[in-house]
């Protein structure tokens, strides 16, 4: 019904908002890869390895919740993370880590208000990126929660909600592939952690 009213420019809009989000999330990924290169100080390549598992399963459940065991085990017994650093970060990170789903959030409402034609201000955009950031923050790790909190967001924006119908179609897709981001940043985030308890032993140690 919204194509038939908007035309064949939505179907062409609604690929490049699919490409837009991809994109943003592989520069996510781009920037945790330096953290483990530079700040973590680990091997790049054998450290995506280990976090294969994790984010398949991220990948095909969506849900950074029913990754955390694995993200645990994955942390401790592959990585030589400390219980301790691996179970606070990883249940944390699932709760407040939601870089993917934030960084989905605003580029769903910049694709929206531009399909209806919505003019938004300075203060409006820095107020939407505000909203998705802390939105997403306690936002529930299960499959879909990500669509429900952008219509809040879409509403206080003056953006139609109902433009959520159209990417709805493709959500499942991006939501699986954000949900990985997310659980690969909680691993990183436990690498750099470990690395930086380590730094602060070594430097207590008696010379």
């Amino acid at each position: 019904g919204i194509t038939s009213k908007l035309g064949l420019s939505a179907l062409t809009g609604l690929a490049g908002y699919m490409i837009t989000v991809i994109i943003g999330l592989f520069v996510m990924m781009l920037v945790y890869m330096i953290i483990i290169k530079f700040f973590a100080k680990r091997p790049l390549l054998p450290t995506l390895a280990m976090m294969k598992d994790p984010q398949l399963l991220a990948f095909s459940t969506s849900s950074s919740a029913a990754v955390m065991p694995l993200s645990i085990k994955t942390a401790e017994e592959k990585m030589r993370v400390k219980p301790k650093i691996s179970q606070f970060i990883i249940p944390l990170g699932a709760t407040i880590n939601m870089d993917g789903t934030a960084l989905y959030q605003i580029i769903a409402v910049f694709f929206l208000a531009q399909l209806f034609s919505v003019e938004l201000g300075f203060t409006t955009i820095l107020l939407i990126a505000l909203t998705s950031l802390a939105a997403s923050i306690g936002a529930p790790s299960a499959p879909g929660t990500g669509i429900v909190i952008l219509s809040t967001i879409l509403i206080a924006a003056g953006i139609p909600p109902v433009g959520i119908v159209l990417i709805l179609g493709v959500d499942r897709i991006l939501d699986m592939t954000r949900t990985m981001v997310n659980v690969t940043g909680d691993l990183t985030a436990c690498l750099f952690f470990d690395k930086r308890s380590k730094i602060k032993e070594a430097n207590k140690m008696p010379t």
